[in-house]
C-alpha cells in the first residue's frame, strides 16, 4: 500500500490496486482533476463518490467527471460525514477507484423511486441483472457479483425500494447507504454519469475476481424495557404513542431523561430495537416533533414491539466482526461501506471516535455516514456494513 498527498488531495493505493483519493479542503474541479489523473495511470471501471453537499454542489461533481474523465463511470452521493484512510472527516469528499482488472461494474438510476412501485423496481432490476450477467467474460469462473444501492434517505421509501430490488437481484448480495445531508433533513443528493438529483436510488452490480464478503454488524443488545406502537402515522415514519404516553414521554422515561433533553445525542447512544427471526435490529430515531411524536429513520406501524438497547461497545463489535470475516476470506485488502450517523454520534457522546477512527485505519475501512443501511432485503439503522475485499494473489 502506498499513500502520498499533493496539494489539499491524499491518495492511497491497495495491494489490489484500488485507489482512494480524499480532502476536506479541495475544490471540485481539483477533485475531479486528481481523479481524471489517477485514471490515467491505469484502467478502472468505476468510481465511487461520498461527498458533502455543503462543499460540493453535486451538478458541479457531474460537470468536472464529464470534462475531465468522460470515459469513466461513476457514482455518488451526499453524506453526513466521510471514513477516509485517515480516519473520521466532515465536510469533505472521498472517491474509491476500482481496478478493471478485479472488477466489472454496471450503475443504472431509478429516479422518483418512491412512486415508481414495487413490480416496476424488481422488474427493471431483473432486466438490468440479466443483462449484465450476460456482459461478463466467461473464461474465469471465479467471480463474485454483488450490488451496491446509494439511496435517497429522507424518502420514506427504503423499505419497500430495498426489498424490490432484493427480488429483482435474484440472489445477488446487496449492500447499501441511505445518502444524508449533515443532520440538516431537507435534501440529500445521488449523482452519476449525467445525473444529479433527489428521490433516486444508483445501483451498481459489481462483479470482482478477489475475495469478497458483505458484511452487517451492529453492537446492542435488548434491555427489558418494552415499548409498545399503540399510535403511528406509517407513512410519515411518525409515532404518537408508546405505551399509551405520547411517545417522547415514554422514550424519555425509559432511558432516564426529560423529553425537553432529547437530541440526536440521545437518540444514538439509546437506540431501540425490534427482533427478526434469532437476531435483532435497530430502529433509529429521525428528531423530536413539536408534539411530542418521534420520527424514524425507519418504517413502524401500530402494534409494533421495540425493545429499549445498551451498547456492547462500539469498538470492541466492530473488530469482532472484521476479524470474523478476515477468518472467512483471509487478510482484508480494503473494506467500504456505511457507518450509521448515530454509531458517529454515539462514539462522540461515549468519547470513543479516536478508538474508532484508529480501528478503521487499521482495518483499511472508506465509506460514509449514512441515514440508514441495506443488507440484501432489510433496511436497517445504527449499523457498519459494507464488503470487504481479500487480497490479490501474490
Amino acid at each position: 500500500m502506498q499513500s502520498s498527498t499533493a496539494g489539499p488531495i491524499s491518495q492511497k493505493r491497495y495491494s489490489s490496486g484500488i485507489q482512494a483519493l480524499w480532502s476536506k479542503t479541495a475544490t471540485t474541479d481539483q477533485v475531479c482533476s486528481s481523479i481524471a489523473g489517477v485514471n490515467a495511470e491505469q484502467d478502472f471501471s468505476a468510481c465511487i463518490i461520498w461527498f458533502s453537499a455543503s462543499c460540493h454542489h453535486p451538478e458541479a461533481l457531474v460537470s468536472g467527471m464529464a470534462q475531465h474523465s468522460p470515459a469513466l463511470k461513476f457514482c455518488g452521493c451526499s453524506t453526513s460525514g466521510e471514513i477516509t484512510p485517515d480516519g473520521l472527516q466532515d465536510d469533505g469528499i472521498v472517491a474509491i477507484l476500482l481496478p478493471a482488472r478485479w472488477f466489472c461494474v454496471h450503475t443504472f438510476v431509478m429516479q422518483n423511486i418512491a412512486n415508481l412501485g414495487m413490480e416496476n423496481i424488481a422488474q427493471y432490476t431483473s432486466d438490468q441483472r440479466e443483462s449484465f450477467l450476460d456482459s461478463l467474460p466467461q473464461t474465469d469462473p471465479a467471480q463474485t457479483q454483488f450490488a451496491l444501492l446509494l439511496i435517497d434517505g429522507l424518502t420514506y421509501s427504503e423499505e419497500t425500494v430495498t426489498v424490490a430490488i432484493d427480488r429483482g437481484l435474484a440472489g445477488i448480495p446487496l449492500i447499501g447507504g441511505s445518502a444524508g445531508d449533515n443532520l440538516e433533513f431537507i435534501k440529500t443528493w445521488q449523482i452519476s454519469n449525467g445525473h444529479a438529483c433527489t428521490g433516486a436510488a444508483m445501483l451498481s452490480l459489481i462483479s470482482c475476481k478477489l475475495p469478497c464478503q458483505v458484511y452487517t454488524n451492529n453492537n446492542f443488545v435488548p434491555t427489558e424495557h418494552k415499548l409498545v406502537v399503540t399510535e403511528s402515522d406509517p407513512n410519515q415514519r411518525r409515532i404518537s404513542e408508546f405505551n399509551a404516553e405520547p411517545a417522547a414521554v415514554a422514550y424519555a422515561n425509559a432511558i432516564g431523561m426529560r423529553p425537553d433533553e432529547l437530541d440526536a445525542g440521545s437518540f444514538a447512544s439509546y437506540s431501540v430495537i425490534i427482533r427478526m427471526g434469532d437476531k435483532h435490529y435497530c430502529r433509529s430515531i429521525q428528531q423530536l416533533n413539536d408534539d411530542l411524536s418521534l420520527t424514524f429513520f425507519c418504517a413502524i406501524d401500530n402494534g409494533l414491539v421495540l425493545t429499549l438497547a445498551r451498547s456492547e461497545g462500539m469498538v470492541s463489535s466492530s473488530r469482532q466482526a472484521i476479524e470474523e470475516l478476515e477468518h472467512k476470506i483471509g487478510p482484508i485488502d480494503v473494506m467500504f461501506g456505511f457507518d450509521c450517523i448515530y454509531r458517529k454520534l454515539d462514539a462522540q457522546y461515549r468519547q470513543t471516535s479516536h478508538r474508532i477512527a484508529e480501528l478503521y485505519k487499521e482495518k483499511n475501512f472508506i465509506g460514509f455516514n449514512s441515514y440508514g443501511e441495506q443488507y440484501n432485503s432489510m433496511h436497517i439503522n445504527h449499523t457498519f456494513t459494507g464488503i470487504a475485499i481479500g487480497m490479490p494473489p501474490e
